[in-house]
């Protein structure tokens, strides 16, 4: 019975680090695309002031 019990404890255990690895992941990639949309409009922000002073 004990070496049941500690095979789901892994089993669950591996699930754990699976989901949490998976959450890293879509963390990973939302603040890349939030990087990406900023610097996105600093280069038209920065073309507008290129504009302006032209």
């Amino acid at each position: 019975m004990n070496m049941l019990q500690l095979e789901l404890a892994r089993s669950r255990m591996q699930e754990l680090q699976t989901e949490a690895e998976a959450a890293r992941r879509a963390r990973r990639l939302y603040l890349a695309r939030r990087a990406a949309r900023r610097a996105e409009r600093a280069v038209r922000r920065a073309a507008r002031a290129s504009a302006a002073v032209y």
